[in-house]
């Protein structure tokens, strides 16, 4: 037989009831919290490329924050909510891309520094291949614009000075070269310089059956200024 409760009188609460919606309330928002980090993620990361792809296609004039957007399938607000302004976003885009370029080219030698010739010319040919392809072009698009827009050229200067350091840390390293020798740091910025001559001549036509002779003689030549 049930408890009769007397008129007027309220039935007491469950006293493990408080303590169960707290521990709810704090599991639910941690499970919805990692599908919400990972989704925003995912939009900033489809931003970043359709970003680099635009400026590569379409260049500075053409490639607006609508156009990005659309490319990536996310509405302008949700855009404009990763990156505030257009000088924020293709910047990023250009950073995002030059790291994933750089962690790829160490994924290609897992062994680490050159060990002779053969490696040393494979290291020239993988730091070439950085400035072909979209990425370079992008680049190229973004020093374009911000030669003439002065909000933009800050961000950009200061970018490509880091990107530029980081390349050169990774060849100095990938190619066991001792800086502390004279003349070997700049023989591995001219390297990086060429490279940046040879993405250059790559874009109004296909450059490879030269750009395939200069990687060789710059190969010999690193190989005697190296060792």
């Amino acid at each position: 037989m049930g408890v009769v409760t007397p008129p007027g009188r309220a039935v007491p609460a469950d006293r493990t009831a408080p303590a169960e919606d707290a521990a709810s309330a704090q599991r639910v928002p941690k499970q919805d919290r990692f599908p919400k980090q990972d989704r925003s993620r995912a939009t900033r990361r489809r931003l970043l490329e359709a970003a680099v792809a635009c400026l590569a296609e379409h260049g500075w004039t053409g490639s607006t924050v609508s156009v990005v957007a659309e490319r990536a399938g996310v509405s302008r607000g949700a855009a404009q909510h990763h990156f505030p302004t257009r000088e924020d976003l293709f910047t990023a885009a250009v950073a995002y891309v030059a790291e994933e370029r750089s962690t790829a080219l160490r994924a290609l030698f897992p062994q680490g520094p050159a060990e002779g010739p053969a490696d040393r010319r494979a290291v020239v040919a993988a730091l070439v291949d950085l400035y072909t392809g979209p990425l370079f072009r992008a680049a190229l698009h973004l020093w374009v614009a911000a030669s003439n827009e002065e909000q933009l050229r800050a961000q950009v200067t200061e970018l490509e000075a880091r990107v530029g350091r980081e390349t050169h840390r990774i060849a100095v390293e990938l190619l066991a070269a001792d800086e502390s020798r004279p003349g070997v740091r700049e023989t591995v910025q001219g390297l990086l310089d060429m490279a940046r001559g040879l993405g250059l001549a790559n874009l109004l036509t296909d450059d490879a059956t030269r750009r395939e002779r200069v990687v060789a003689q710059w190969a010999a030549l690193l190989e005697a200024a190296l060792d």
